[in-house]
């Protein structure tokens, strides 16, 4: 169904924004999509964060975003009363020129990159052997078993994550961090790399096992990677591989 909003011109239709933004990171998922950009071209100007701090930190997002895939110098635009009209410029202003298509990259480029790619996953085996934090686990499990005298099944799962950053000028160390922040009873981080996607801009690929009555690797992503403070380095983050153990 589709998401209404006030005229975002007004106060109240602001007031009815930062309402809605306040358990949200965007208007209709965890990524930014076209509902944002529709929403963000109905308002002048960022909202003034003292009044409206929710709106004011999913605008400085979207901005953000915008910013670095389209960094050409505008005109000058306005949206005629926010109420989805069409796009109007100004009297006697130039016309807006047209955006040049941004060429694919070269041949040679995409085997480097799928080159480099293949070497990575050779030099590392992420579904290989147990890290030490792994094995540690394993004992206290076999240790309470015994103790208990009783022959306990605990369900477990090992998740291979895609992490993406906003852009190449991302720190990946600090990305990392905030991945390995997330402590959870039943969750273990396990072996991790940088992964190249184009344009000097790196994924990073983490390992995690989870006892599966105690951790959910969706609630996880949509409460701890999705919100700030992690949410200021990490653009989306994405299931690549799910397996029982």
């Amino acid at each position: 169904m589709a998401i209404v909003f006030k005229d975002v011109s007004t106060p109240e239709g602001l007031q009815h924004l930062d309402a809605f933004l306040s358990s949200r990171t965007f208007v209709s998922g965890h990524h930014a999509s076209l509902d944002d950009l529709a929403v963000y071209g109905a308002l002048s100007a960022a909202p003034p964060a003292s009044a409206f701090p929710h709106a004011s930190r999913w605008y400085s997002k979207v901005s953000h975003s915008l910013g670095s895939k389209f960094p050409g110098h505008g005109v000058g635009v306005h949206v005629g009363g926010g109420s989805g009209g069409s796009l109007e410029t100004r009297e006697k202003e130039e016309e807006v020129p047209e955006v040049a298509a941004i060429p694919p990259p070269a041949a040679a480029e995409e085997a480097a990159v799928a080159k480099e790619e293949e070497e990575d996953d050779d030099d590392l085996d992420l579904f290989g052997e147990e890290t030490e934090e792994e094995k540690a686990a394993a004992a206290q499990r076999e240790a309470a078993k015994k103790a208990s005298g009783k022959k306990a099944v605990i369900g477990k799962s090992s998740v291979l994550l895609d992490v993406k950053p906003w852009d190449d000028e991302t720190d990946m160390k600090k990305l990392e961090e905030q991945v390995r922040a997330v402590k959870l009873d039943g969750l273990f981080w396990g072996a991790s790399k940088l992964v190249p996607v184009g344009y000097g801009i790196k994924k990073l690929q983490i390992m995690m096992t989870i006892e599966d009555d105690k951790v959910s690797p969706d609630n996880l992503i949509e409460d701890y990677l999705s919100v700030e403070p992690a949410s200021d380095y990490i653009q989306s983050c994405d299931i690549v591989a799910f397996n029982k153990i």
